[in-house]
């Protein structure tokens, strides 16, 4: 499964800065001017899971495989952009790509970066980003509404859909995300949704970008992200942008030593993923033996069969059966053998949700 995530944000907050950290890799130039970001930079990073290891000590694999996170990092957007102002649209439309979006706000001072605003203030950013993320939301949605109300002339469901369109241009023109709009099972807006991917339908998680010595305890401008976030109910990861990148070339023990340093056990990456996965309510299960040891993206209340395509579509279609080990007895147990003889490996069907942590072998026939 691939897991998209947007990074965006006003020219100068430190999204590439923070792209660059994320991926330990200068793949975005970050410069003190707007847009020097041109084309959206694209990294895939591994995703930092321990029981990969502890799992690999005991299978002991010929290779260990990680899942995978997409940072997509795209250019600033500043007021008008939806009117094609700065890069404008050409920026909006790489956004629709991702799964979630996480947006970069500046919580830090330096009289040496410009901010395109004239001060900081990221509620007022927030809402910079987020009102031009619904007028394109409003210019997709109306230009639907034009055409299907056209072909409804001869297709009287088709009104149905019109109908649901049209409130919720009303939720937005309120200024009101995709996101938080009401929505049932059998709502007809469901189609529109589907078809236009559209930009404030996508979960956000706020990224407050403070200076070093701000990591420890939160200053004002974070304690002001952080309370617009939970009346929103949006996640947010505090990080310094900047000591991000100091970390770039470090090796792994170089980096952890430097953590250690600052009182943290964990980098940006490693924070970043796990608010979207917390966000987009993803998990993981491992495949283990002796090729490799493997971790699988899913979405949280999947069923076995759902599982099972993650691996290959042939998986889900001619799923029998999955055997299932909690990571905790595999790990106790020594491994599949030891999980049998204590009993603690289950057969389970196609109705079984996964958990976080399976260790699973699938049987199935095509």
């Amino acid at each position: 499964m691939a897991l998209g995530v947007g990074i965006v944000g006003l020219p100068n907050v430190g999204k590439s800065t923070l792209f660059n950290a994320l991926t330990r890799a200068q793949n975005a130039e970050a410069a003190n001017y707007p847009f020097c970001t041109i084309e959206p930079n694209k990294a895939t990073v591994p995703v930092a899971d321990a029981r990969l290891e502890a799992l690999a000590k005991i299978a002991k694999p010929d290779k260990i495989v990680k899942a995978t996170v997409d940072f997509i990092d795209i250019a600033g957007l500043v007021r008008g952009a939806s009117k094609g102002e700065g890069l404008g649209n050409k920026f909006l439309a790489n956004i629709r790509e991702t799964s979630a979006i996480i947006q970069v706000v500046r919580c830090f001072e330096d009289d040496d970066v410009v901010h395109v605003e004239g001060g900081i203030d990221p509620i007022r950013d927030i809402e910079i980003i987020e009102t031009e993320l619904v007028l394109a939301d409003m210019q997709s949605l109306e230009k639907r509404i034009d055409r299907i109300t056209r072909q409804s002339r001869a297709d009287k469901e088709l009104r149905k859909e019109v109908d649901a369109m049209e409130l919720l241009m009303k939720h937005l023109d309120a200024g009101q995300p995709v996101r938080t709009y009401p929505r049932g099972e059998a709502d007809p807006i469901g189609n529109t949704l589907t078809e236009l991917q559209l930009l404030t339908d996508k979960p956000v998680i706020y990224c407050a970008n403070v200076g070093e010595g701000d990591l420890e305890a939160d200053n004002a401008q974070v304690a002001r992200v952080k309370e617009n976030a939970a009346q929103k109910g949006c996640d947010v990861v505090v990080i310094s942008a900047k000591m991000e990148a100091e970390m770039a070339g470090l090796s792994d023990a170089e980096r952890d030593d430097f953590l250690a340093s600052y009182g943290l056990k964990e980098c940006g990456l490693d924070q970043t993923v796990r608010m979207a996965y917390h966000t987009l309510g993803l998990a993981s299960y491992f495949t283990a033996g002796p090729m490799e040891v493997r971790a699988w993206t899913f979405h949280r209340g999947w069923t076995a069969p759902q599982c099972a395509g993650v691996i290959h579509t042939d998986f889900e279609r001619g799923f029998i059966r999955a055997e299932v080990i909690a990571y905790d007895d595999y790990v106790r147990l020594n491994g599949e053998a030891g999980a049998k003889a204590a009993g603690v490996m289950r057969v389970e069907g196609k109705e079984y949700l996964f958990k976080d942590g399976d260790v699973v072998h699938f049987l199935f026939n095509v």
